[in-house]
């Protein structure tokens, strides 16, 4: 049973938090994650929730600072010297955790390395496979080449890891997770993991950069809100990421502890159905119908203008939400001012019907999680609802996210809520993932479960992907996003997130966009004053 307002006030005024008064010479930090990190094999699992988790032992050539920009991390320059080669520069003096030194010859084996790994869930090998040819030049510069102009590489290399290639090179994934591996360069080691439980690490005094503040780092698997809050609120954490919807502001109003936000770069939408028949759409008795309805624009167009986005803001989502009609966030590189999120209007919606053919409405099915976003489980019920009063009769299924995306990646279910991290700093990778037409040889469409396809789509991304111009790929992409969601309304974008963290007063950190939690970026504020 979730826990209620009154049981979260009587324990907020019941509990006696840890002193504080030494927290500047604490020596481990104490974070209680919101997901159960299943490997820390860097190149094993291409998920947000694992690379935020190896962030701290490992490091990728470039990097995305917290407001997604692009900065040097393990190169410290890169240039695209002619239309199909980038020369990047490595940072000198870097130390893996085997004490070996990072040379050009490391970069080379960690690009191959994820297409070498079987029975990878999600593939890393969606990042590197622009890439054509490698040339070590000298010690500390390498050349990428590709097939084509390739703008997006820089943004690509943020998601790839560097290994040492003397302790990774014989290592099965196992070892990785055994510990048995020291091949990172980050500024903490890999002490144990632990799956469902978490992960240790200790500080690396050789790392080439700002030393962090603590000894010692220890991630707690706590996917479950209330399990999450009571670790904090009894002094078992010092540090929880995604704060309760429901207690941000108590927390707030806390006198012992801190509460961090950022709009993040997580877009929630549903994605729809675009083949000929779709499972769980009847008519409203509950009888299959001949053709899809979702095939039809004007429908999910009808959907999008059912949907009350400034109340699963406010609402729902407690104030955690901030409504849009773009993949990307405000601000981002590529995202589209001219694209607002639709209002409400419920008539407008039925005579979209009715000019479909549909003008009695249709049954549907919404599915969803109901453990991985903010309230997903009352967003999805509270759409389902709105699309009822609407004339589209609507029953809602949740499940955990590991049984619904195993479920929606094989396109059993045919419409349902999800999200997606518009990592890389540009919307690229999500309009590539989830709107081209799938193409397996080229990376596209790996998680259209719309089944959408649009040959102009198509051919302004591919323009945009092979445009090193940044000025006109913007346009391009601004292009190809209207196209796909105010035409075609080929996903439905609902609202960004916004990501919160909670810490023991004392402490301050940086929140970021892609809603990493990184121990390294976690300070005493009396640190912070001197």
């Amino acid at each position: 049973m979730r826990p209620t307002l009154s049981h979260w006030r009587a324990l907020l005024c019941g509990a006696l938090l840890a002193c504080l008064a030494c927290l500047s010479n604490a020596q481990e930090l104490r974070i209680g994650l919101s997901s159960n990190p299943s490997s820390v094999d860097p190149h094993f699992v291409n998920n947000d929730a694992i690379s935020a988790v190896v962030s701290h032992a490992y490091e990728t050539l470039v990097a995305l600072d917290a407001d997604a920009r692009l900065t040097p991390a393990l190169a410290t320059s890169w240039r695209a010297i002619n239309d199909t080669t980038w020369e990047l520069k490595l940072r000198d003096g870097v130390k893996f955790h085997d004490g070996s030194p990072l040379t050009a010859q490391d970069v080379v084996f960690s690009l191959e390395r994820p297409a070498t790994i079987v029975n990878s869930p999600s593939s890393f090998a969606a990042y590197t496979r622009a890439i054509t040819g490698k040339k070590v030049v000298d010690r500390l510069t390498v050349q990428l080449m590709t097939a084509t102009p390739a703008p997006l590489l820089p943004n690509d290399l943020t998601r790839i890891f560097i290994v040492s290639r003397k302790s990774a090179e014989k290592a099965s994934s196992d070892d990785f997770n055994q510990a048995k591996v020291q091949a990172g360069t980050g500024p903490f080691r890999l002490v144990k993991f632990t799956p469902g439980t978490g992960v240790q690490f200790t500080r690396f005094d050789g790392y080439w950069g700002a030393k962090p503040t603590w000894s010692g780092v220890t991630l707690r698997a706590l996917p479950a809100e209330s399990a999450r809050m009571s670790a904090l609120l009894s002094g078992d954490v010092d540090l929880v990421e995604n704060v309760q919807a429901n207690l941000v502001s108590q927390f707030r109003q806390n006198r012992n502890l801190s509460v961090f936000t950022k709009v993040s770069s997580r877009v929630m939408f549903l994605y729809t159905d675009h083949r000929e028949s779709s499972p769980f759409v009847t008519d409203k008795d509950g009888k299959p119908l001949e053709r899809n309805p979702l095939k039809d624009a004007r429908v999910r167009q009808a959907i999008s203008r059912l949907i009350d986005r400034s109340v699963l803001a406010d609402r729902v989502l407690d104030q955690l939400g901030v409504p849009t009609g773009n993949l990307a966030a405000s601000g981002m590189f590529g995202f589209n001012p001219e694209l607002k999120p639709d209002t409400v209007d419920v008539q407008g919606a039925r005579q979209l019907l009715a000019e479909a053919g549909y003008p009695a409405g249709f049954g549907l099915t919404l599915f969803g999680p109901n453990d991985r976003y903010v309230n997903d489980k009352q967003v999805a019920q509270a759409i389902g609802q709105m699309l009822t009063r609407g004339g589209i009769v609507t029953k809602v299924q949740v499940s955990p996210m590991a049984t619904y995306v195993g479920r929606a990646s094989k396109k059993e279910l045919g419409f349902g809520l999800l999200g997606w991290g518009v990592g890389g700093g540009e919307p690229s990778g999500a309009l590539r993932g989830l709107l081209a037409t799938p193409d397996k040889e080229r990376g596209m469409g790996a998680t259209n479960w719309s089944s959408y396809s649009n040959p102009q789509f198509d051919a302004l991304l591919n323009e945009a992907l092979d445009t090193v111009d940044d000025a006109r790929r913007e346009t391009l992409l601004q292009k190809a996003t209207a196209l796909a969601l105010k035409k075609d309304y080929a996903i439905i974008p609902l609202y960004h997130q916004v990501s919160t963290w909670a810490t023991r007063k004392g402490l301050t950190m940086v929140p970021r966009v892609d809603e990493f939690t990184l121990a390294q970026q976690v300070r005493a504020e009396a640190e912070d004053r001197k």
